[in-house]
């Protein structure tokens, strides 16, 4: 006997079928959709990286950074310039490269109208040394016993001058510190001050004016054994080693000067844990002085500076100008080979000078005629006259393959100077070429950021409010820079002396 079938199972048969059907395709549906998003996802991401990675200084536009005093350092980054510049300090100048860059110069005048709270100064401990190590080199007297220090509101030991004046970094860094601790000073801006307690100091300075000492005393007499210049350095190490300031930070943190090449020949090597204020390493062994352990500070230009200057590309008649010592030891071959090479050459001055009869007067008023100045490596990788340079806003075309220059981690000097390594410079043709390619508005641009940065390099006392851009300020703002590094090495130095029980 048959079974009869309902209509109502034929009906839902089909129903039963499809519904795991449906099910699944919903599913399928769904992963679909959540690939494909994850797939968005990925790809915006991806683009994004890419177009960061084009132009990798728009990535970060304020980098806060901090410094030995705990507080930020605001570095801002223009991203039109070159990745190595960072003008952290430096106001930049105007020019006409786009709107971007107009907009940063105008964020940078306003900081300047307006300036936010400035970090606290460097805090400067300086030892009370008697006067033969500093001022009494000078000739200098203490009015009475006890008395190491000149009273700078009323008298201000005079600097001989000359040539010793282009070394002399060492004495405004110390008027600076002594100014800062008297009610007169009244900056809002100040670098550094000194303070009286060594647990309150970031760094130890050492008042020797070394270069002085060995411009003035470094030749022995008929009646002496040692040099005056020899005598000061032995009682300095002897000096220096017996404090306890010393002992506790093996002198990591000391600053001491040794701004002439040949100062502090001999105790050098005895006290290069410290930190040296020189003109370059030409005379050093890495060891014993580095950039990475030292600073680099101006030398004191010796031609006055151009104030007014309205010179321009067309009234400065001399393509390139070079005036001094042609014969030097060491790398100062170039220089020969260059003379050699260009003293036919009409629109170029390349002769022999000295100091002699109005020199410096006459190196000036030449430089200031001219579009460029040479700045060869001699007995060691700087000297002077690339300052001079400056302040007389002649472009200076750099030849020393080894030279060190102040302030470089914060201020870009391809923007005002020309670099030239040697081998390249003794190439027949190569150097004229160069400059003569330099037309008037490539020129132009570059003199006037000359005549902007011309304040960094001028050492000046009193210093005034305003000042906080000039030479000893930015030399002391290159020590608090260094702070940092010195305080880790003190740590590290006082894992195993035990410090706290000398």
């Amino acid at each position: 006997m048959k079974k009869s079938v309902s209509p109502v199972s034929c009906f839902r048969l089909p129903e039963m079928v499809e519904r795991p059907n449906t099910r699944y395709h919903r599913m399928f549906v769904t992963r679909i959709s959540m690939i494909f998003l994850l797939i968005s996802i990925l790809s915006v991401l991806s683009w994004f990286l890419i177009l960061s990675s084009t132009n990798p200084n728009r990535v970060l536009d304020h980098i806060s950074v901090s410094g030995p005093t705990d507080s930020p350092l605001i570095i801002i980054k223009n991203s039109e310039k070159s990745p190595q510049q960072n003008d952290a300090e430096l106001p930049n100048p105007k020019n006409s490269r786009g709107a971007k860059t107009e907009e940063v110069v105008q964020t940078l005048s306003c900081s300047q109208k307006v300036s936010p709270p400035s970090p606290r100064p460097l805090k400067v401990y300086m030892y009370d040394m008697s006067p033969e190590f500093h001022f009494g080199l000078l000739g200098w007297k203490p009015e009475r016993n006890g008395v190491v220090w000149p009273d700078v509101r009323v008298n201000v030991p005079h600097h001989p001058g000359g040539l010793n004046l282009q070394h002399s970094v060492e004495y405004w860094l110390t008027l600076d510190l002594l100014f800062s601790e008297l009610p007169e000073d009244s900056r809002t801006s100040r670098a550094a001050i000194r303070v009286k307690n060594y647990t309150e100091a970031d760094v130890v300075f050492v008042p020797f004016f070394s270069s002085l000492s060995y411009n003035r005393f470094s030749k022995v007499t008929q009646k002496q054994k040692l040099s005056r210049d020899r005598e000061l350095q032995d009682k300095l190490v002897k000096f220096v080693t017996a404090q306890k300031e010393w002992k506790i930070s093996g002198g990591k943190d000391h600053v001491i000067m040794a701004h002439h090449p040949n100062s502090m020949s001999t105790a050098r090597h005895k006290l290069y844990p410290a930190m040296f204020v020189v003109a370059d390493f030409g005379r050093y062994s890495p060891r014993v002085a580095n950039v990475d352990k030292d600073i680099v500070a101006p030398y004191k230009h010796l031609v006055p500076s151009y104030a007014n200057d309205t010179s321009g590309f067309a009234s400065r008649k001399v393509l390139l100008y070079f005036q001094g010592a042609i014969y030097r030891k060491a790398g100062g071959f170039v220089r020969q080979e260059l003379y050699y090479l260009l003293k036919e050459e009409k629109d170029v001055h390349f002769s022999f000078g000295s100091v002699q009869n109005h020199g410096i007067s006459k190196a000036g008023v030449g430089m200031r005629s001219s579009k460029f100045c040479l700045n060869i490596a001699g007995d060691t990788p700087s000297s002077n006259r690339l300052f001079d340079a400056i302040a007389s806003h002649c472009i200076p075309v750099i030849i020393s393959d080894d030279i060190e220059l102040p302030y470089e981690d914060v201020l870009n000097y391809n923007e005002f100077c020309i670099f030239v390594r040697a081998s390249d410079a003794l190439k027949k043709g190569f150097l004229l070429g160069l400059v003569r390619s330099i037309g008037r508005e490539e020129w132009n641009k570059m003199w006037r950021r000359l005549k902007e940065v011309e304040r960094y390099f001028d050492l000046r006392f009193p210093a005034k409010d305003d000042d906080g851009d000039y030479g000893v300020q930015m030399i002391w703002k290159a020590v608090a820079r260094k702070a940092p590094l010195v305080k880790m090495k003190v740590h590290r130095f006082q894992r195993f002396t035990r410090p706290f029980l000398i």
